[in-house]
């Protein structure tokens, strides 16, 4: 049991990152959600509407768009995001210096996003660009990456993808690091194969680590931002135009905070739904070594 002195000691220390997160965090969310049911352009009096702002948010077609694009844009991310971070953790998991190559793809994971995005639109500028440039070594006239309404999109994916993928194959590493070789060797002895040991044992035992891996991507690819403002702001024809780019126009292009932060709650509504949703689900793929679920 722990003295008084020494609960109150605890206390202290949590106290700093406690008050940083009511001030920040809790009372920001509390301010945003009261905000959604009001009308305000930032400087006069706010005025109660109710769910008018939820109900014109529904109906605006424009919202409806970025939900679209957002969505599209989900469906990129999130199992590419999974599978080339697992890829790449199976490929450095045995190699040689890996603490070297995880340092040279965890790089852009610390680059600032402005600078990610200014760099991606050289590369995929359709008349200069990098990999324009490559395909047309080979003989292929590359498409306009960021002016084709078609391609923005998977463009943009592509850059997160590979943005995240430093992060995301760190905690894969940490993962297959931490099953252990006895599952392994007795699969040799019976004669398994690569594929069948990863089948039955690696990705089972690595489940855990997907299903946070998964949680942290959704979360991310429905609050992508950056990259669509710097890149193609929201064009063209607002084929990137996304629900958190959606959300910045409203407050502070057309000040009106009131459907914009009404829109940040559907967005919060979102994630947090899909996040339940996982949770739920993972009692039945989710893995543990001990046995646990």
């Amino acid at each position: 049991m722990y003295t008084k002195r020494e609960k109150w000691w605890g206390y202290a220390f949590i106290a700093p990152q406690l008050l940083g997160m009511i001030v920040f965090s809790l009372l920001p969310l509390i301010f945003a959600f009261a905000l959604s049911f009001m009308s305000w352009d930032g400087f006069g009096e706010r005025t109660f509407v109710g769910l008018d702002n939820y109900i014109q948010q529904f109906q605006d077609p424009v919202f409806r768009t970025a939900m679209r694009n957002t969505t599209l844009y989900s469906l990129f991310v999130i199992p590419g995001g999974i599978i080339a971070a697992l890829g790449a953790a199976l490929a450095l998991n045995k190699v040689k210096g890996k603490d070297f190559y995880r340092m040279l793809f965890f790089m852009p994971v610390v680059t600032s996003s402005v600078s990610i995005g200014v760099i991606w639109m050289w590369l995929l500028n359709g008349d200069i660009g990098l990999i324009n440039q490559l395909l047309a070594m080979a003989g292929i006239d590359g498409p306009n990456w960021l002016t084709d309404q078609k391609l923005v999109l998977p463009s943009i994916a592509a850059l997160s993808i590979w943005w995240g993928l430093g992060t995301n194959m760190v905690i894969f590493l940490a993962g297959l690091q931490g099953i252990s070789r006895s599952y392994y060797e007795a699969a040799d002895i019976d004669g398994a194969t690569p594929w069948q040991k990863f089948r039955h044992i690696t990705f089972p035992l690595l489940s855990p680590t997907t299903f946070f891996v998964a949680i942290m991507i959704v979360i991310a690819s429905f609050q992508v931002f950056d990259q669509a403002y710097v890149m193609t702001q929201g064009g063209p024809g607002k084929a990137s135009y996304t629900l958190v780019y959606h959300i910045f126009d409203m407050a502070f292009t057309r000040t009106a905070f009131g459907p914009s932060t009404a829109s940040a709650m559907i967005l919060f509504a979102i994630i947090l739904i899909f996040t339940l949703i996982q949770f739920s689900v993972s009692r039945k793929w989710v893995h543990y070594e001990d046995g646990g679920r």
